[in-house]
């Protein structure tokens, strides 16, 4: 991928963010980045054996082209992933789920703790099939999200710790 346009781009930003008319790769393997920098793939195959699923039953999502679902959502919920991958004590304050076409989310870990929304998740399977390339293959769904999407995440690459 040529990367120099991105040299000033934010990924962080997502109101900045173009639709990709072409969904950017197939490969749904994500790059989990620990606080000291190690960095470990984690294949679909990995969420689906190593981690506990997580549903969430009817999910539906609101844009500016109207509203979608109710969903089905499978997947992995991202606190429990970050808990496997660092042990539950471990000291971070922000993660950021970047996608393979450079758009991204930051979230703090107080917003992955549900208190009154289902889980952010980690979302792999809708309405019980596996996501396709242009459902984003490895979804992040935010469910306490309410500004027209814009925190849910298509084709995840990679997951920072901070």
């Amino acid at each position: 991928m040529n990367t120099n346009h991105l040299e000033n781009h934010d990924p962080l930003q997502p109101h900045s963010h173009d639709n990709n008319p072409e969904p950017p790769y197939i490969d749904p393997t994500i790059i989990f980045v620990a606080p000291n920098r190690d960095k470990r793939e984690i294949s679909l195959a990995d969420l689906l054996a190593d981690y506990d699923q997580t549903t969430i039953p009817a999910y539906t999502y609101m844009t500016d082209h109207g509203m979608h679902g109710p969903y089905k959502l499978e997947g992995v919920g991202l606190l429990d992933l970050i808990n496997q991958e660092l042990g539950a004590q471990a000291k971070w304050n922000e993660v950021e789920v970047i996608s393979a076409d450079e758009f991204g989310n930051r979230l703090f870990r107080d917003e992955l703790v549900p208190a009154d929304h289902d889980p952010v998740l980690i979302c792999h399977r809708s309405n019980d099939e596996q996501l396709r390339r242009i459902q984003g293959l490895v979804r992040l769904v935010v469910p306490s999200e309410t500004d027209n999407a814009l925190r849910q995440v298509k084709w995840v690459r990679e997951i920072r710790i901070i």
